[in-house]
């Protein structure tokens, strides 16, 4: 009883801190700069694949983000994206390299500003060096998601040449398709244990950003399902209301309602980790360097 109440205390803390922090403000800023930041993602992930001769790949890799997306929402866009990852992108790492990973690191930002409200810390380095690093995690984004796209290609042909020197392993050949769902579910879980870590200002553990990440993926599955319900049930809702732009719009929704589950969880840490400082009565680190200096 007592451990029930602590968690109903807990919730309260968590939902009064997310409001206070402006927190669906944030998110639609979250939901705007990541839909701008995709296309824009993908066309450097492009760039980059032409350059080792592995254009494919670029498909591969949109196709890994969206995979855990509704396919309501997914659908509509993966043709899009096929439409401009068509041909190669080799002029992007030319003249367009800087303005490419400028406004694809915008949505690296946005999670900064949320995650440095939620964790009760300010940031006190330069614009330009919280830039760079937002760069640095665009470009190191785009090595991995290759990386994870090539093992999803390879995946069945590698298994096929284990069932050409083991046929006993048959009976397994239905567990591959869970590759892709694999593959994308580690994306996901790693990309949010990075966020957290490595985002925001300041210094947190891995095991303190744990139940952030936990509760995100657990909404975000059942936000998944909700959403797709909706869409299954009421197709012409969103139609009805903005004609032509309901995919952009369906996805701009999608995107709040992911990027205010996401917010939610850093909350949820920021109140664990408040928690655990009063405890112990630990100062918490100051958030400005005017905190540090004493004025005479």
């Amino acid at each position: 009883m007592n451990r029930l109440r602590l968690y109903f205390e807990l919730f309260t803390i968590t939902t009064n801190r997310f409001v206070l922090h402006d927190a669906w403000a944030i998110a639609s800023h979250i939901a705007l700069s990541v839909l701008t930041s995709f296309f824009p993602f993908l066309i450097l992930v492009t760039a980059l694949a032409s350059v080792f001769g592995t254009g494919s790949l670029a498909d591969g890799v949109a196709d890994l983000i969206l995979e855990a997306w509704p396919q309501e929402i997914a659908g509509p866009i993966a043709g899009e994206v096929h439409n401009i990852l068509t041909g190669r992108r080799s002029d992007v790492l030319t003249l367009g390299v800087v303005l490419t990973l400028y406004f694809a690191s915008s949505g690296v930002e946005s999670l900064r500003v949320g995650l440095n409200r939620a964790y009760n810390v300010r940031e006190t380095r330069a614009w330009w060096l919280t830039r760079l690093e937002s760069i640095a995690f665009v470009i190191g984004g785009a090595f991995v998601l290759m990386a994870m796209a090539l093992l999803v290609v390879l995946g069945p042909f590698i298994w096929r040449g284990i069932l050409h020197w083991v046929p006993a392993l048959q009976p397994l050949d239905g567990l591959i398709g869970f590759l892709r769902i694999g593959v994308a579910t580690l994306v996901i879980v790693a990309g949010l244990m990075c966020a957290h870590k490595l985002i925001p200002s300041g210094r947190r553990s891995f095991l303190s950003v744990m139940p952030g990440v936990g509760i995100t993926l657990l909404l975000w599955m059942l936000g998944g399902f909700g959403f797709s319900w909706y869409l299954e049930f009421y197709p012409g809702a969103y139609a009805s209301t903005y004609g032509g732009l309901a995919t952009a719009m369906v996805a701009l929704i999608f995107l709040y309602t992911l990027g205010a589950i996401f917010l939610f969880g850093g909350e949820l840490n920021g109140t664990i980790i408040a928690a655990k400082r009063k405890r112990l009565g630990i100062e918490p680190p100051p958030q400005s360097i005017n905190d540090v200096i004493t004025l005479p």
